[in-house]
């Protein structure tokens, strides 16, 4: 008789209803079960070989590959026994042994704030403000689009410590950017402040993504664009305008000041050195002299007369060059009358300048 078909039957009074005086046989039970069984399996050597093919097969499903850049966690019924590498593996068959793979050198990119429609050239993107829009420490409002780069390091943590791992790289890659902004400066991030907002972000997404026991790695964070909403754009340009005239005519100041304190400064040394010099010269030049009248003192107080006559005749030789001279004989005698031509001699000396002055000497 067919199982199924007494299964389908209605049902017939159990043996442990009130009327049934005496337990039933178990064993009774077990033999009409293997009977039925029996019954339904092909007959001889056949059916032994259907089994042992049939086994085959099934232990030949538990043979897998995993790729160069792949890993795979192998569960024993529905707990992680093992994580393998690159090549080929054998697990046991399913329900006892299940894989899970998935890349892990794979570099991953997300884009928050934005989504690439058309890799171009030239792309095309659309902006997802929802996501973008984010308050300054400043308690300005800018536009903020990025990317994050991130690999798997551990792949158990990666696959079930996290529900929607990609959801959730993006929840924190968003929470932490604005952390980051919301320490800064509108227009430090609009300028000179991205290379630091993108370290800061990393860090901390990373710290954040660590106590989830993601096993997720952050290669960079990336901003793609910041800029002030549409609606005050061209005011922000002209503030940003503005600010880079300043820093231009600071750089400009500060050039000319880097080069105008050197040359003063030298200007300076330049100034003490002639001075000192001068000063020096001064001093050996009275000392000079000094010495010079020393000497001529120490000469003059050994022979008085004979320097006097001496001194008298070299100023004699520095003088008399200098002036329009006559010099007139004492011998003579009486009979000799001195003619001066006064008036001659005044048209000489206007003639060279009025510096001589006529002279006679006897």
């Amino acid at each position: 008789m067919d199982l199924m078909d007494s299964w389908n039957k209605p049902p017939r009074k159990s043996p442990w209803d009130k009327q049934q005086t005496t337990p039933p046989n178990v064993d009774e039970l077990l033999n009409n079960l293997q009977n039925r069984f029996k019954h339904r399996l092909p007959q001889g050597n056949a059916g032994l070989i259907l089994i042992v093919v049939a086994a085959a097969v099934w232990l030949a499903t538990g043979f897998f590959i995993v790729d160069p850049q792949e890993q795979a966690v192998v569960k024993r019924f529905g707990v992680v026994d093992r994580v393998v590498g690159p090549g080929p593996h054998y697990h046991l068959p399913s329900p006892i042994e299940n894989i899970d793979k998935e890349k892990v050198t794979e570099v991953r990119r997300l884009e928050i704030g934005f989504r690439t429609i058309d890799p171009g050239p030239p792309a095309r993107y659309r902006q997802v403000l929802k996501e973008s829009l984010m308050l300054t420490g400043d308690e300005n409002i800018i536009n903020v689009q990025f990317t994050v780069q991130y690999r798997i390091n551990n792949l158990e943590g990666y696959l079930y410590n996290l529900t929607e791992p990609e959801s959730t790289v993006r929840a924190a890659s968003e929470s932490a950017m604005r952390e980051v902004i919301g320490d800064t400066k509108v227009m430090d991030a609009l300028t000179v402040g991205k290379s630091l907002i993108e370290t800061n972000t990393a860090t901390l997404l990373q710290k954040i993504l660590k106590g989830y026991d993601s096993g997720i790695s952050i290669v960079n964070v990336k901003l793609q664009d910041v800029h002030p909403p549409d609606e005050v754009k061209e005011a922000f340009k002209d503030v940003v305008s503005a600010r880079e005239d300043q820093q231009k005519m600071i750089n400009e100041a500060e050039g000319y000041k880097n080069n105008l304190i050197p040359k003063a400064r030298g200007e300076g040394v330049q100034i003490v050195n002639d001075a000192q010099a001068y000063a020096e010269q001064t001093v050996l030049l009275a000392q000079g002299k000094a010495n010079r009248f020393e000497q001529i003192y120490e000469e003059y107080r050994k022979a008085k007369d004979i320097t006097k006559a001496r001194i008298y005749i070299e100023t004699m030789e520095e003088v008399l060059p200098k002036v329009n001279k006559v010099i007139a004989d004492e011998k003579l005698g009486q009979n000799f009358m001195p003619f001066l031509p006064i008036n001659e001699l005044r048209r000489a000396a206007n003639t060279d300048g009025g510096d001589r002055q006529p002279t006679s000497m006897r």
